[in-house]
């Protein structure tokens, strides 16, 4: 068997057990790249071919357990070691602080479901629930009530996003503006 032949039919079903096992996309994509190289270094020492697929699954269960092993020592890793996270903390409270405002600014209904869903954490069925909305209107009310603070927060700040959209960065730009001291 060639490691094209062997990826080709087991690839997506490996990715799959991944994402069972892993819950970020990203360290999925990593892992996948690991055993597709240990399957391309090794699969010459799978002699019988009935036993591809369960090897090529060790290797992924391998892969993830050493994943975790990796993850658990990085946990043991000082807090002076990991200022980006720091950093990355202090920006978003720095931005709910910010933010605040910005929702009180909004008609009482808007900044009520805000604070709810947004801040806290409530579920919009659970909300839509609680006032007695139906929950395709309160998704629409959601989405403009985003739409107005969203709009607000823009005119005062520019945000610098990641590629999964979190906030890593923002610089004020109108700072005369009383919304945005």
């Amino acid at each position: 068997m060639t490691i094209e032949t062997v990826w080709g039919e087991y690839q997506s079903s490996v990715k799959a057990f991944l994402h069972s096992k892993v819950s970020s996309s990203d360290d999925v994509e990593d892992l996948l790249q690991d055993i597709l190289l240990k399957t391309y270094l090794h699969l010459n020492e799978v002699k019988d071919r009935t036993k591809v697929k369960s090897w090529l699954f060790q290797v992924a269960n391998n892969a993830i357990i050493d994943f975790y092993r990796q993850k658990g020592r990085l946990n043991q890793i000082g807090e002076e070691d990991l200022w980006f996270e720091k950093k990355k903390e202090q920006v978003r409270e720095d931005l709910l602080t910010c933010l605040l405002p910005f929702i009180q600014a909004l008609p009482e209904e808007d900044a009520e479901m805000l604070t709810s869903i947004e801040l806290h954490g409530q579920s919009q069925k659970a909300y839509a629930e609680e006032m007695g909305i139906n929950y395709s209107t309160l998704k629409s009310r959601l989405k403009k009530s985003r739409e107005k603070i969203n709009s607000l927060f823009h005119d005062c700040c520019e945000l610098s996003l990641d590629k999964n959209g979190s906030v890593i960065d923002y610089e004020a730009r109108q700072k005369g503006d009383v919304r945005c001291q």
